[in-house]
């Protein structure tokens, strides 16, 4: 990782503390919305967002939850009225509506306390689901939304008229110094770290890419992790014991002796007993490993994916950053990322190749 790239990552990590002082005194709180699946780059928020509260603020995290297995009676019971604080990611809007309706029914359903939403992105394309939600969020009477670029801010400022509105990084970069941790040297090879589902933009197609490149999302996708379901803790419990010890453990030997090594010896202070179910959060810090050591077999990663742009920026890996299918990339990188020095953002598939010479290039007269 190069001095200036370090610099950037704190720099961004520092400018996500300026933001989120606001929230400051909170003594405890109940966090929602963990993300039981697959999708590395929320667990990466989570864990951003865990050691932002535990760490920076001291907060007493008393309760956490999914939008699956939350209860009202174990939140009351864990933490009594202390105020709620609901996962950033890109999901403040009606793309992935599920995550939208729990969080409106938080807000709806707990009025007698303070409730912060962590950095989203904000994107209604349903002038009805966004209108059902400002009425939602404009009438509850302690809500902080932040938000992670200038459009949404603009947006969430004009729906949520009556909520208090803020801006700040994305919740992963309060995770800057992952870079410390040693994995295997990179290979001379390119990833194309490429999302397919709704958020792919179709002019950044599989086929279109003009260079030879592996193709891959996160590992888990390729592998196809099992998760289960926690209406079916037989199930669940199968599903574990086959993702640890067949898709994560024999059939990939090397990653998981590396993992033993992440887990062991750099499990971070705030995976503490004193947070709600500690199990969880060691589960989502296994998982981060996997993102880590997909990245770092590469010289170069090419990535349609925020998270994989902040997980590059975080490892100090030369990435080439594509739009997805709606605002969300290029604005998160024109707010927070632009100046970058081994970042560079193109809009047309032709403009890779020059992209990702101009990398290397810079990679190489620096000596890394």
């Amino acid at each position: 990782m190069t001095i200036k790239s370090m610099a950037a990552s704190q720099i961004l990590r520092k400018q996500l503390h300026q933001s989120l002082e606001f929230i400051s005194p909170l003594k405890e709180c109940s966090l929602l919305n963990y993300p039981n699946y697959i999708n590395l780059g929320d667990h990466l928020i989570w864990l951003g967002s865990l050691a932002y509260l535990h760490h920076e603020l001291g907060t007493q995290i008393k309760y956490t939850a999914s939008s699956a297995d939350f209860s009202d009676t174990a939140m009351a019971d864990c933490a009594g009225q202390a105020p709620i604080v609901l996962l950033g990611g890109g999901s403040l809007g009606d793309l992935w509506y599920g995550h939208q309706k729990f969080r409106e029914s938080i807000v709806k359903h707990y009025r007698d306390r303070p409730i912060v939403i962590l950095p989203q992105t904000m994107h209604f394309k349903d002038e009805g689901r966004l209108e059902q939600a400002a009425k939602i969020f404009n009438n509850h009477p302690q809500l902080t939304i932040f938000v992670r670029d200038r459009t949404s801010y603009d947006l969430a400022k004009a729906a949520f008229d009556c909520c208090q509105v803020l801006m700040a990084p994305d919740a992963a970069f309060q995770l800057t110094g992952l870079s410390d941790f040693p994995v295997a040297r990179p290979q001379d090879k390119i990833l194309y770290h490429c999302r397919t589902d709704a958020e792919l933009s179709q002019k950044f197609s599989l086929d279109q890419l003009p260079l030879p490149v592996d193709i891959s999302d996160w590992r888990p996708y390729e592998d196809g992790w099992l998760m289960g379901s926690h209406d079916a803790p037989l199930k669940q419990t199968l599903a574990t014991l086959i993702r640890e010890g067949w898709q994560r453990g024999l059939r990939r030997p090397r990653e998981w002796r590396s993992r033993q090594q992440w887990q062991h010896q750099f499990r971070p202070n705030f995976l503490s007993a004193e947070i709600y179910r500690p199990q969880r959060q060691a589960q989502s810090w296994s998982f981060i490993h996997s993102a880590v050591y997909q990245f770092r077999q590469y010289r170069l990663i090419i990535t349609n994916r925020l998270h994989g742009h902040i997980l590059a920026t975080l490892l100090g890996i030369p990435h080439v950053f594509l739009p997805n299918s709606y605002h969300k990339n290029q604005l998160f990188y024109e707010t927070w990322t632009a100046d970058l020095p081994d970042c560079k953002f193109v809009l047309k598939p032709e403009q890779i190749p020059q992209a990702v010479m101009a990398l290397l290039k810079r990679k190489l007269s620096i000596g890394n």
